[in-house]
């Protein structure tokens, strides 16, 4: 009879023949589950299947220690519970880092690679509001979104679960983020050490995101975005799914727009998540000053052209009826200030 999580804690022998198991060739982790629950112990599966040897889970387990690191086992007391109860739970994480940053409330901010600045700043502010309220923030360590939400909580703490090794630093342009996490947050990877991220993994890297958390924060996810499969996992797996609103014009919302279509929580503050997860309102209601007016015709003028949405400076340009370089002139004032973002196309838009 199938002895489940808890045989690890009873018995030591059993927690290495679950490790066996696990690195061993085509048993991932629904075969992993089905084969305990088929012969009842990882032990009695071990015995009549070919599994790795004892030597490969020790050269693993040394060059993991190396790193100041060790194995989480489905099982141990350090396996997170809400994670632990998924059919597709990972047997085994690496794990290099700060593991009482598991049995805190955690969620999962994700969303594009290629951010916008407006993105990027969401983020972050989000981020760090939502880890002053107590939430460990869980992303892949991926460009843009990501790498901002992780930036921004590093001092409330911060988990980022890697597609490859937990020794492989992808992208490499975040190879100082990495290092940063493995100091003063945690890192997890499914994947043994030395184990490229290659593309079919990162799917099975989200599931772990979602599963971690209470939900799941997207900010601009195009209309086939990797963002959106985290997001469906959630949905899946019973968490709640939030996402930051965007222009029906900028294809970079265009998934995060149809997530809200179809039920998901238009978010606009740390409040508007933390009120659905039951948690309390510490991070006060922001205060919207207004801008104060400019006297100046030209500024007031381009400010009324400009939007949310790209525009191009030479549309700005016959809109506003006055000449291209006093519309430059006001657009790097205004980029100066933090509140203009350049595009693609010679195209602007308002912050």
């Amino acid at each position: 009879m199938f002895d489940g999580p808890c045989a690890v804690a009873r018995d030591p022998a059993e927690r290495r023949f679950r490790l066996r198991l696990a690195r061993s060739p085509r048993v991932g982790p629904v075969t992993f589950h089905e084969a305990l629950g088929h012969f009842g112990s990882a032990s009695a599966a071990c015995r009549e299947l070919a599994v790795s040897a004892e030597a490969d889970i020790v050269r693993e387990e040394q060059a993991l220690a190396a790193r100041r690191g060790r194995f989480i086992v489905w099982g141990d007391a350090d396996y997170p519970a809400a994670l632990a109860a998924l059919p597709d739970a990972p047997p085994v994480l690496s794990s290099v880092g700060d593991l009482s940053l598991l049995r805190r409330p955690a969620l999962a901010i994700v969303g594009a690679r290629n951010a916008s600045l407006a993105g990027r700043r969401f983020a972050t502010e989000l981020a760090a509001d939502l880890g002053a309220a107590g939430l460990v923030i869980v992303s892949g360590l991926a460009r843009g979104i990501d790498a901002a939400a992780h930036q921004a909580s590093l001092a409330a703490g911060t988990i980022a679960v890697l597609a490859g090794g937990i020794d492989q630093i992808y992208p490499p342009q975040n190879a100082d983020l990495h290092a940063a996490i493995e100091a003063g947050g945690l890192l997890l990877a499914e994947a043994p050490l030395g184990t490229p991220p290659l593309a079919r993994a990162f799917p099975r890297r989200n599931r772990i995101v979602s599963g971690l958390s209470k939900g799941v924060l997207v900010i601009e996810a195009a209309a086939k975005s990797g963002s959106l499969i985290t997001a469906q996992r959630a949905a899946e797996q019973g968490r709640e799914v939030f996402v930051m609103p965007g222009s029906p014009f900028d294809p970079r919302h265009a998934g995060s727009n149809a997530l809200i279509r179809d039920g998901a929580i238009l978010t606009r503050n740390a409040n508007d998540i933390l009120s659905v997860l039951g948690l309390p309102h510490c991070i006060p209601q922001a205060i919207v000053k207004p801008r104060q007016k400019s006297h100046d015709i030209d500024t007031a003028k381009v400010l009324e052209a400009l939007g949310p949405t790209p525009t191009a400076v030479d549309e700005v340009v016959r809109r506003c009826q006055v000449s291209a370089a006093a519309v430059a002139e006001v657009l790097l004032s205004l980029e100066l200030e933090g509140r203009l973002e350049r595009h693609r196309g010679n195209c602007v838009s308002l912050i």
